[in-house]
This record gives C-alpha cells, sequence and structure tokens, in this order.
C-alpha cells in the first residue's frame, strides 16, 4: 500500500542514520576507552617504577646515615676490631634486610664496574640476584626468608632478588679502608608491593569492583605482590607464579616495555610491565602494574547498552511523529487510489471532497481527475455515435468498394508488400521500445561510475598521477558506453541511428575491436589470425562500426564454442572495372556454421539459436553498416564455419527507404 511505501521512504533514512551514529559511537568509545586504559596503566606503572627508583635512593641514604654517624665514625677513627659486628646489627635500625662491612681487601667479591665506581667514591645501587650461599653471607636470615613455593610446580624458589647499595669508606689520608653493603630483599615483601599500590592506586581511581595491583618479579617468577589467587573472591596472593609467555618474551628477552591486556594468573588485567636492570644492564626481574579489565569492559557495556536504548527510543518517538505527520498523506492518496481502481472496472465513481483545503495539492489532484473523468466520459459517449455514424458510412462505402474490386485485385501484390512492412514496422516498434529502456537502464550507473571517478579525481588531487592511465582509459571506455547507448536511443526514435560521421581508417577501428575482444576472451582457448591490408579509408561512425566489429567477431567465438582460430581480413573494395569503392573486412569462423533455413532469418529481429542470445545483433548491425551506405553479406557452410563481409563505401550514401527495407 502506498502509506507503508511512504513511511518505509521516511523511516529508512532516519533509521539508517542512527544505526550509523551508534556505529561510529560504538567504534569511537571502544577506541577511545581502550587506549585511555592503556594510557592510565601506563602513567601507573611511571608512578610505580618512580616508587622502586625513590626506594633505592631512601636505601642509599639510610647507608650513607649510617657511615656519618657518630658512633661509625668513632669507630672507624679508633680502628675498633669489632666495628664489622658492631654494624651488622645496625640492620633494624636503619630499616634494612643486610647491613655489612667489608674490608677493602674483599674488593675483589664485586664486579669490574661495581670495583671502578668504588675506587671512585662513588656511591651505587641497584638490583640482584642472589643465591643462598650469599644471601647466607650476607645475613643468616635471609635465605629462609627468600624461600618462594612455586605454585603449580612444586619445587621451591631459593634465589632471592635484592635491592643492593654500597657505599665506600675512605680514611683521612683519601684511601679506600671499608666498603658499606647494605639493602633489602625484595622476596614476600609485600608491604612494600601494598604501600606503592596504595600509592598508585589511591581511592575511587578505578571502577567500581576493580582491583589495582602490584608486583616484583624475580625473572619470571612472582616474588612479591598483591595479586589474589581468587580474583573472583579477592583471595590470597600469587606469589610463586609464573608470567604469561608473551609478557616473558617481549620484556626479560627483547627488554622492551609492555602494554596491553595480559593474562594475569586467573583473569585478565589492564597491564604494564617494566623491566627491572641489574648494575650489568641485564635483565633481572620485572615490575608490574594493573587491574582487572572485567569492571572496565563492564561499566562501558553499561554506557552502550544505556545509549542504544536512548537511540531506539529517539528512533520509536520520531517514527510515530512521521506516521502521523504523514498520514494526512496516506488517507487521500489511497482514495484517489480506489477511485481510479473502480473507474477501471467500470464503476460510475469520483473522487469528490477530500478532508484537506482548498489549496492543498492532493484536493486540487483530485480535482482534477474528477474533471478528467468527466471528460472521458463525454468523449466516450461522443465516440459511441461517431461509431454509429461511421457503419453508415461504411455501408455507403461497400457499394462503392466492390466497384473499386478489379482495382484492388490489381495491387495485391502492393498489399502483400505492406503487410510484410507492417511486419518488420511492428518488430522495429518493439526493437526501439527494448532498445530505448535498454538505453536509460544503462545510462544511470554509467553516471554514478562518472561522478564517483571524477569525485575519486577530486580528492585525490595531485595523487592520481600514478593511476592515470587507468582513469583515462575508464573515462574513454564510458565514453564509448555512452555512445552506444546514445546511438540506441537515436535507433529507437522514427530515421534510424544518427551520430556523428567522419573519415576513419578502417584498420585502426578493427585492431580497436581486437583489443577489447581479446580483453574479454582471456580465459578462452581462442586464436587470432589478422591480416589488414585496407588502404581506402571510409566515413562511417567510429563507435558504431566498433560495435559491428566487436559483435560479429563475439558470434564468431560462440560459433566455435569459445576456441578455436577466428580470422579477421581488411582489403580494398574494388568493383569489376577495378575502380575502389571503399574498404571491407571479413570475419571468419571455423564454428558451427550457419543451416540454410536459418540463413533467410539471422537479420531478423529477435532472431537467435543462442539460449542466452536477444536475436538483436545481426539486425542492429546491418542496420548500422546500411545507414551509412555499406552492406554485409554472409557465406556459410553447415558444420564448417561462416564468413561475414562488411563493405563499407568511400562516401557515405544515404539509403532509401526501399533499400532499407529490402535489408531488413
Amino acid at each position: 500500500m502506498v502509506r507503508y511505501r511512504l513511511l518505509v521512504l521516511t523511516s529508512v533514512p532516519i533509521f539508517l542514520t542512527l544505526l550509523t551514529l551508534i556505529a561510529i559511537t560504538f567504534y569511537w568509545t571502544v577506541t577511545y576507552t581502550w587506549q585511555n586504559a592503556l594510557m592510565n596503566v601506563k602513567a601507573d606503572l611511571a608512578v610505580a617504577y618512580h616508587s622502586m627508583v625513590l626506594l633505592k635512593k631512601e636505601q642509599r641514604m639510610e647507608l650513607q646515615a649510617l657511615a656519618n654517624s657518630y658512633d661509625f665514625q668513632r669507630r672507624f677513627r679508633s680502628n675498633d676490631k669489632k666495628i664489622r659486628q658492631w654494624v651488622h646489627q645496625q640492620n633494624q635500625q636503619y630499616k634494612l634486610d643486610f647491613v655489612v662491612l667489608h674490608p677493602v681487601a674483599d674488593i675483589g667479591m664485586f664486579s669490574a664496574s661495581e670495583q671502578q665506581l668504588l675506587q671512585a667514591g662513588k656511591d651505587q645501587t641497584f638490583f640482584q640476584v642472589l643465591d643462598r650461599s650469599a644471601l647466607f653471607e650476607l645475613n643468616q636470615d635471609l635465605p629462609a626468608r627468600a624461600q618462594l613455593p612455586l605454585l603449580k610446580e612444586g619445587t621451591i624458589e631459593q634465589k632471592g632478588l635484592v635491592s643492593r647499595s654500597l657505599v665506600p669508606i675512605f680514611n683521612q689520608q683519601g684511601e679506600l679502608k671499608w666498603i658499606l653493603d647494605g639493602g633489602i630483599l625484595l622476596n614476600n615483601s609485600t608491604s612494600l608491593v601494598d604501600r606503592i599500590r596504595d600509592l598508585v592506586y589511591a581511592a575511587d581511581t578505578l571502577p567500581k569492583g576493580s582491583l589495582g595491583t602490584i608486583t616484583l618479579f624475580m625473572g619470571d617468577v612472582r616474588i612479591s605482590t598483591n595479586v589474589p589467587l581468587d580474583s573472583a573472591n579477592l583471595i590470597g596472593r600469587a606469589v610463586g607464579t609464573r608470567v604469561s609467555k608473551e609478557v616473558q618474551q617481549q620484556v626479560l628477552q627483547q627488554g622492551k616495555t609492555f602494554v596491553d591486556r595480559a593474562f594475569v594468573y586467573d583473569s585478565w588485567y589492564v597491564s604494564a610491565y617494566e623491566p627491572l636492570h641489574g648494575n650489568d644492564g641485564a635483565v633481572v626481574g620485572m615490575l608490574y602494574t594493573g587491574y582487572l579489565q572485567w569492571p572496565l569492559v563492564e561499566r562501558y557495556l553499561t554506557n552502550i547498552i544505556e545509549m542504544s536504548v536512548s537511540i531506539l527510543f529517539v528512533l520509536l518517538f520520531t517514527s510515530i511523529i512521521v506516521y502521523r505527520g504523514a498520514r494526512d498523506l496516506f488517507l487521500p492518496i489511497e482514495k484517489i487510489y480506489q477511485v481510479a481502481k473502480a473507474v477501471q472496472m467500470g464503476l460510475k465513481k469520483r473522487v469528490g471532497k477530500l478532508d484537506l483545503c482548498d489549496g492543498h495539492e492532493l484536493q486540487i489532484l483530485g480535482k482534477q481527475f474528477d474533471s478528467m473523468l468527466d471528460q472521458l466520459e463525454q468523449r466516450n459517449g461522443l465516440i459511441k455515435l461517431t461509431a454509429i455514424e461511421l457503419e453508415d458510412k461504411v455501408e455507403q462505402r461497400t457499394k462503392s468498394l466492390h466497384q473499386k474490386t478489379e482495382e484492388l485485385e490489381q495491387h495485391i501484390r502492393l498489399l502483400h508488400q505492406a503487410r510484410s512492412k507492417l511486419v518488420v514496422t511492428e518488430k522495429l516498434a518493439a526493437l526501439g521500445e527494448l532498445t530505448a529502456g535498454i538505453a536509460h537502464e544503462i545510462n544511470n550507473p554509467i553516471a554514478v561510475i562518472l561522478g564517483n571517478i571524477e569525485l575519486i579525481q577530486l580528492e585525490l588531487g595531485d595523487d592520481t598521477a600514478d593511476v592515470q592511465d587507468e582513469l583515462i582509459a575508464i573515462h574513454l571506455q564510458i565514453d564509448r558506453i555512452r555512445n552506444i547507448t546514445r546511438s540506441l536511443l537515436q535507433y529507437s526514435r522514427q530515421g534510424g541511428v544518427q551520430d556523428e560521421i567522419t573519415w576513419h581508417h578502417l584498420n585502426l577501428i578493427v585492431e580497436e575491436s581486437l583489443t577489447l575482444v581479446r580483453s574479454g576472451t582471456k580465459k578462452m582457448d581462442v586464436q587470432f589470425e589478422v591480416n589488414l591490408a585496407a588502404k581506402c579509408s571510409v566515413e562511417v561512425n567510429r563507435h558504431q562500426l566498433l560495435q559491428v566489429l566487436v559483435n560479429l567477431q563475439m558470434n564468431g567465438i560462440h560459433a566455435m564454442d569459445d576456441k578455436g582460430l577466428l580470422k579477421i581480413t581488411t582489403s580494398d573494395w574494388v568493383d569489376d572495372y577495378g575502380v575502389i569503392l571503399g574498404a571491407m573486412v571479413a570475419i571468419t569462423d571455423h564454428g558451427c556454421g550457419i543451416s540454410e533455413h536459418n540463413m533467410k532469418r539471422i537479420f531478423d529481429p529477435f532472431f537467435t539459436t543462442r539460449r542466452s542470445g536477444t536475436g538483436l545483433g545481426l539486425s542492429v548491425s546491418q542496420s548500422i553498416v546500411a545507414n551509412v551506405g555499406g552492406e554485409i553479406t554472409v557465406e556459410s557452410i553447415d558444420g564448417q564455419g561462416s564468413t561475414f563481409n562488411v563493405y563499407l563505401k568511400h562516401k557515405k550514401e544515404s539509403p532509401s527507404e526501399l533499400d532499407l527495407l529490402v535489408t531488413l
């Protein structure tokens, strides 16, 4: 019904616009939310890393405070033999897990770079992985504190990651005497990661239900973390578990920072990992910050659902408004339609008064429709009266017709010719309507293609240089299609095809037609034998002749079942006295040939022996050639092949009506 069609036409653009807005909003929201989440976790990692830097600085300052204390200086200057034992007991006072005083003679226990810095009098703080014996030498309690049961593996990690500081002690003569060695053990340092977490993830900085976590790694093992063993119930700590293979490869092996979603023990987290380097530059561990991903996704999905519901409500509301606003148009149009159907069935019915104002367009249309029906009824009455009068005249004229019987018998031959011409005229009329419809249907997508090509050239500007040849080829083919459709339109009008006719060399047009045919038969097993010997130019329409040649060549290829040898030759058209009349082209195939019965009908419109054919190709081709005074002949042997010869005059000659009739 009309009302539903109008409703669809008015509602679909609104609906598509809203869907597009939803899609764009969804895309940009996803992109922005995720990028913002990664930026936040990267900033959290920077804060956590800065906290570790401050931790090392505080650790070094504690050792410096010990070295500068009165008790240490007094014992150092008095060469107290128990100074090492006294220093070893100061770790609790200075909040360190170990403090050891090494004599300068033990400097060989440190690496070359560490020795160089100590000799230069520079303090240093670094991360270092120590085995059980090295931990025991620093503090007898450290090996036990460093032990980590590796979950799911059934083994215990004995090594420990320490933050270690070295402070050189010089005597009054500037000689290095002692090395103050102190630091903290990072294994199982829950208070440290909790303090960093409270600093990084303050209250109300994460989505509701989310959990901010900090982790210290020794290699790929979590040695200190507040990542729970059960993320759903926030129970336990995932100490003694390993990091994922993806993070291990990027951070530990490649030494790069990892910022992305990662599977942390039992759940997905928005994560950031930073490598921790030892004094020699090697990666000894990692620092991790992250928070649960699901609360972020849940909040995002909630926002999307709320937005979608709001948009759907707006869509429903606007649809109701559109329907109510269009209802005033629906009812009058439907009434006019019902009146038209009633009149078609022979009923006497009128539109009459519509529930609209007098100046409304539909009210005016209804009045004009009623007036048209009244006039039609009057004319029908006049036709009936005229018919009665005509019958009287026919009866009177019948007598005179009997007197002219002999004259009619003499013109029987002319009547037969007229009847044949009428049949041809009917065929051409149908062909004209068909070609006009085809031409109009082709012009619409061609206009869209041309518009988009020009828009591409406008948008790309100078960037079209790389594809300029392809764009020129597209324009040429579009022009060719438009010329063909224009020819079809002109062919459908009375007077035949009218187009620009100029001088051309036949060989060039034949070569162009071969290029088009070869491009369309690349996947076919077709070979071409070409001999272009014509020298005389002809006066033709180039595009129409190209259409004729392509059609004849494709007919030959189809006759050979898309495989075989197709011969194309050109030569000058010479009469019996050696006078050059123009040029000719012969197209020979080795296909199925044409039977004698079909030979008389091959140029008839709509006659074809192919299921997919239209029967218009040869008819249109013959009309095009005849329009310039040329002719098409055919020679065929059934089962062996056919040869189509196209003869073109050097100077165009307008064919007479009788010639056209005979040709058709």
